[in-house]
């Protein structure tokens, strides 16, 4: 379940649902637009990211994020782990794009949304739904960035049990420290991240889901065939993969031969989907998760 819905349901109502655009998320460098998928059963909230609005990379080939997207969803999907959101790739109001389940907030988030609101105005609009000022306009609820298991705090602030990342000054010359939870919802996010090779794992894109689940979103820097590992997430660095860990990654590998690996084609080019099994044929060579590599190991923002 994903945000309360099925995942096969999900699936196929984002990709047989009338996509209609109702906003954007203001701060995405691609177009990334708040939409819903209306169907028989009713209207499912979505991410829509259309190929047309992509912004040229140096470093990715042009129109091809997007379907990153859906083939990070694949990977995760064989995991078994529930990490990303139900994805797919269809035509839309703005062309071919990718569309992702809406993590939503559950129905008893919304009572603690209405007491935020007036401190949450007064904040900056970091992954807000911009509705165009329309009036009437619906109100969206947006997942915490984070999911209270990344943040950027003060050396003493760390809290017990944490794993530091950075040790960095703000603006004022004031000590902070980027760290992240010794938990096992985000140890899998960071497995996943090094068989993706994500480029882009920022703590905004680690979002809470219904019941205690933690998802991770925003996939479009993946796969590339170069080691481009670049995260939030490097409090494992080095550390021995876990047992439930080597056999998540060794029935990947045998699926990268099989049904993932042609799904995977279909979306990425073959180099890039070599390059995924060798990464995984990797980590089950060293037993490690991957440890910094050069000077741009982390994203930029980290949120």
């Amino acid at each position: 379940m994903f945000a309360g819905v099925a995942e096969a349901d999900a699936l196929v109502r984002l990709a047989t649902g009338e996509l209609r655009v109702r906003g954007r998320l203001a701060d995405a460098s691609n177009a990334t637009l708040y939409s819903v998928a209306g169907t028989p059963e009713g209207e499912l909230a979505c991410v829509y990211k259309p190929v047309a609005g992509e912004r040229p990379l140096w470093d990715f080939p042009d129109d091809t994020l997007a379907r990153r997207e859906v083939a990070s969803y694949a990977v995760s999907a064989a995991t078994g782990w529930d990490v990303v959101p139900p994805t797919v790739f269809r035509d839309g109001p703005l062309g071919p794009g990718s569309v992702q389940l809406w993590l939503q907030a559950p129905p008893d988030a919304d009572e603690d949304a209405d007491e935020d609101a007036d401190e949450d105005a007064d904040e900056a609009d970091h992954g807000a739904v911009d509705a165009d000022g329309a009036d009437g306009a619906e109100v969206v609820v947006l997942p915490q960035p984070g999911a209270g298991l990344v943040d950027i705090t003060t050396a003493r602030g760390v809290p017990r049990g944490w794993l530091p990342v950075l040790r960095a000054e703000d603006h004022t010359g004031r000590p902070v420290v980027l760290a992240h939870a010794d938990d096992a919802r985000l140890r899998r996010i960071a497995v996943l991240d090094a068989v993706l090779n994500n480029a882009d794992r920022k703590g905004g894109h680690v979002l809470p889901g219904w019941h205690g689940a933690v998802h991770g979103v925003d996939h479009g820097l993946t796969f590339h065939v170069e080691p481009k590992l670049r995260t939030v997430l490097w409090g494992w660095a080095g550390a021995d993969l876990l047992e439930d860990e080597r056999a998540v990654l060794e029935r990947l590998r045998e699926e990268l031969g099989e049904r993932l690996g042609e799904v995977l084609v279909e979306l990425l080019s073959v180099e890039e989907v070599v390059a995924t099994l060798e990464r995984v044929e990797q980590l089950l060579r060293t037993g490690r998760l991957p440890r910094q590599r050069g000077q741009r190991a982390l994203p930029w923002p980290p949120f």
